[in-house]
């Protein structure tokens, strides 16, 4: 069904109503600009009216849309569109391939999206220490084993484990981070890029808690204790179990070339 012109204005009012994208992005690889998300094209239904007494489906055209939070965030449609676009052709550090593909038969199959969300959250965050990409692969192969999502594992989501108590904070439902959210839906965050996405941005969170924990600038290696609940168990005497790390430890030696 055809619209009538004055819903037709309607609906592209809506679908144009954040359409202009600001020059000011965190990122260059963003599509839109600073306080704004990407919103993908996608069918919706015009509810009834006189007019159209039983609805009709209409297109609202890609946007990018304010965001409520009024902060950066990224959506699932952003996180699609810059792993579509840059991460094939990326240059720079890269997780090292064939060291752990005898034990983790997938261990190479994410280096692309690894590579890319380390080298888009370091640039958002530009510390004095970047984040290594195998410092990821490895915590990868601790959490997951490189499996999308492990059957064994509930209330957990992905590639990276990501809690979600986690993810709560990560879209701005709980209050954590004070900027650079990922709001993105649990069922989206299956999503291997979507994931590491995420996964990553906690790690940068946690360097911060680790840090305040040690009253000193944390190592990754102790971030890495922090994202999977150990460093505050082992600075306080409890027990806890040692295998975790241990293993990361090793994995990321492999990596490094140890």
């Amino acid at each position: 069904m055809e619209l009538d012109n004055q819903t037709e204005e309607k609906v592209m009012e809506h679908s144009d109503r954040h359409a202009d994208i600001s020059d000011a992005k965190v990122h260059p690889w963003r599509k839109c600009g600073t306080g704004k998300h990407l919103v993908r094209e996608h069918m919706v239904h015009v509810p009834v009216s006189k007019i159209h007494p039983e609805g009709i489906n209409a297109v609202w055209h890609e946007h990018c849309a304010d965001n409520p939070s009024r902060k950066d965030e990224l959506s699932y449609a952003e996180i699609k569109y810059i792993s579509e676009a840059h991460f094939a052709n990326l240059t720079g550090l890269s997780p090292t391939a064939g060291v752990l593909t005898k034990k983790f038969p997938d261990a190479d199959k994410y280096d692309n999206e690894i590579r890319g969300w380390v080298q888009y959250w370091n640039d958002i965050f530009q510390l004095d220490d970047p984040l290594n990409p195998n410092v990821v692969k490895a915590l990868i192969a601790t959490e997951s084993s490189f499996r999308p999502q492990p059957k064994e594992h509930h209330y957990v989501y992905g590639l990276m484990q990501v809690t979600g108590q986690t993810h709560q904070y990560l879209c701005g439902e709980k209050k954590e981070l004070r900027d650079h959210l990922v709001r993105i839906s649990t069922d989206e965050l299956l999503d291997p890029s979507s994931n590491i996405c995420a996964g990553v941005r906690w790690l940068f969170r946690k360097k911060e808690t680790a840090s305040w924990l040690l009253k000193r600038t944390a190592t990754w290696e102790e971030t890495v204790e922090d994202y999977k609940a150990i460093l505050s168990q082992r600075m306080t005497g409890q027990k806890y179990n040692p295998k975790p790390m241990e293993d990361f430890r090793e994995y990321y030696t492999l990596l490094s070339g140890g």
